[in-house]
């Protein structure tokens, strides 16, 4: 951006771009020699096997578990179910079903020669390939006929636990003027190493992310959509120990948006960091190609830290989280970047600060759809000056020109949203929007006032702590707690008994096939 409102130094912008790139480059070198039992699982998936066996446990869990066992993971699941291919003349979901009656181990077969074995999967990964390929048409062709809301999309939650109640809530919300529905996932799903199978009724705080809840609600906000004459994307959250897993079942049922962040699950879940940090990078592949947006969880670090004091680590992450979705071969204009407004209200000029780090967010990351999301932290249950927090907090986000708006709530911190409290949501985000709408275009900022300055100062603490981390690495500086003031050990947390490192015979096509379509 040539023209900065804020007066921002662009050079200092360009060199925290470097050195964040300088990081993830850094953490890409690890990633690039390491699998882990949720990546391969994802690769199961994708080559089209699914279901459970008779005790409700995974296909592609059972079929990763026996390579795992075995001590040949590093192998990767494609090398195998190749050769199995070749040996037995079934196709992949055959094999897993034998795999799951104990009727083969396809770790102890005849082994073929690697382009044979290479030539056997490929039918399977092209026919996915393909099937992902026709879901981004068909968004494509819903968006160019039915067209969508103007931006900030206006973003609400349904949690009720029931996919069949989530929908009549979801429709009802889209009605009432909702872009993006996101079913929020019940409450621990983050960290099952396994992704549950079917239709579920019985989600605690939210509903089980699984692929048959996905299609169920992709077929009712197309319904609702076709209805009321606008494209509603669906959300759900890639993250936690299935990961890449949630993001191939996403992109196979059309999704839209994903909440997938690089650090949320090390920070937040203590999932091990070297297991997340490989997990991104193949789910971010696998959003990038199929043209979802993806949410960044930045947001988060500001209900542990404070809001004021700690701005410039939620620039840093937003920095890094970029880099690291470039390595994926995402498009910056499906970088749903994080960032929130949740300074307390007593702050003298809050309001201020909070302008200033909104416009410099959406200066420095010009292409990205940022999500700015709303005060939480500070809401006390009292639904009056719960509707005002949210009324700055929507003309904010307008007069800065976010991407995507997730709507606060007037009973935050009282209980999961009633469908009269989207409804008053959606209207003060309208009836702001509305009146408000060219503000950015109209006002200027007073040159060296507060707040240029603040986004000064943020910008050039941003900096200092970038320059930090890269002296150290990503790795050591999560053991020092520099993100929302926690401290994660790289072989601690839950999940690092699913990392290995890869052998001579590793295969994923995915990744370039993918990488290369997104270019």
């Amino acid at each position: 951006m040539k023209n900065s409102k804020l007066g921002l130094d662009f050079k200092k912008v360009e060199a925290a771009k470097r050195i964040s790139g300088s990081i993830a480059a850094e953490v890409q070198k690890f990633v690039d020699n390491y699998t882990t039992v949720a990546v391969e699982r994802t690769l199961c998936r994708l080559i089209g096997i699914d279901g459970v066996d008779s005790n409700d446990v995974p296909l592609p869990n059972i079929v990763v578990d026996q390579i795992h066992s075995a001590g040949v993971l590093g192998q990767g699941v494609l090398f195998y179910l190749g050769n199995a291919i070749i040996e037995t003349g079934l196709n992949p979901q055959q094999i897993a079903e034998k795999i799951s009656k104990n009727e083969i181990d396809i770790t102890k077969q005849k082994i073929n020669p690697v382009l044979q074995i290479h030539k056997a999967i490929e039918p399977y990964v092209h026919a996915c390939i393909e099937r992902i390929k026709s879901n981004v048409e068909k968004r494509n062709g819903y968006l160019n006929n039915l067209g969508e809301g103007s931006k900030p999309y206006l973003y609400v939650i349904v949690a009720t636990g029931n996919i069949y109640e989530d929908v009549i809530q979801a429709q009802a919300a889209a009605r009432q003027g909702a872009d993006i529905i996101a079913v929020i996932r019940t409450t621990g799903q983050s960290l099952l190493d396994y992704v549950p199978y079917g239709a579920t009724t019985e989600g605690f705080g939210g509903t089980y992310a699984t692929q048959e809840n996905f299609r169920i609600m992709r077929k009712a906000l197309d319904e609702v959509g076709e209805e009321v004459g606008r494209y509603i994307r669906l959300c759900n959250y890639c993250s936690g120990l299935c990961m890449p897993e949630i993001a191939a079942i996403g992109a196979l049922e059309r999704l839209d948006v994903m909440l997938n962040d690089a650090l949320y699950g090390i920070l937040f879940r203590d999932i091990n960091p070297q297991r997340t940090i490989v997990d991104q990078y193949f789910s971010r592949i696998i959003n990038g190609f199929a043209g979802v947006i993806i949410n960044t969880g930045e947001d988060n670090y500001l209900t542990t830290a404070d809001a004021f004091e700690q701005a410039h680590t939620v620039l840093a992450s937003d920095l890094i989280n970029e880099q690291l979705a470039l390595f994926a071969g995402m498009p910056e204009e499906q970088m749903g970047l994080g960032h929130a407004f949740e300074m307390n209200p007593e702050l003298e000029n809050g309001f201020l600060y909070e302008l200033a780090q909104a416009q410099m967010t959406r200066e420095i990351f010009p292409k990205a759809p940022l999500k700015y999301m709303p005060p939480t932290k500070f809401m006390t249950g009292n639904i009056f000056k719960g509707q005002i927090q949210n009324a700055l907090f929507n003309e904010i986000s307008i007069w800065t020109g976010q991407g995507i708006q997730l709507l606060g709530m007037i009973t935050e911190a009282v209980h999961t949203p009633f469908m009269s409290d989207r409804y008053l949501a959606i209207e003060n985000a309208k009836y702001i929007f509305n009146n408000l709408k060219n503000i950015g275009d109209e006002v200027e900022f007073k040159e060296n006032g507060i707040i240029q300055k603040r986004a000064k100062t943020v910008l050039d603490d941003t900096y200092d702590l970038l320059s930090e981390i890269e002296k150290e690495g990503l790795f050591e500086a999560l053991e020092k707690g520099i993100f929302a003031d926690i401290k994660r050990s790289k072989t601690g947390g839950k999940g690092l008994d699913g990392v290995t490192a890869k052998s001579e015979n590793y295969y994923n096509p995915f990744i370039l096939l993918m990488k290369g379509e997104n270019k």
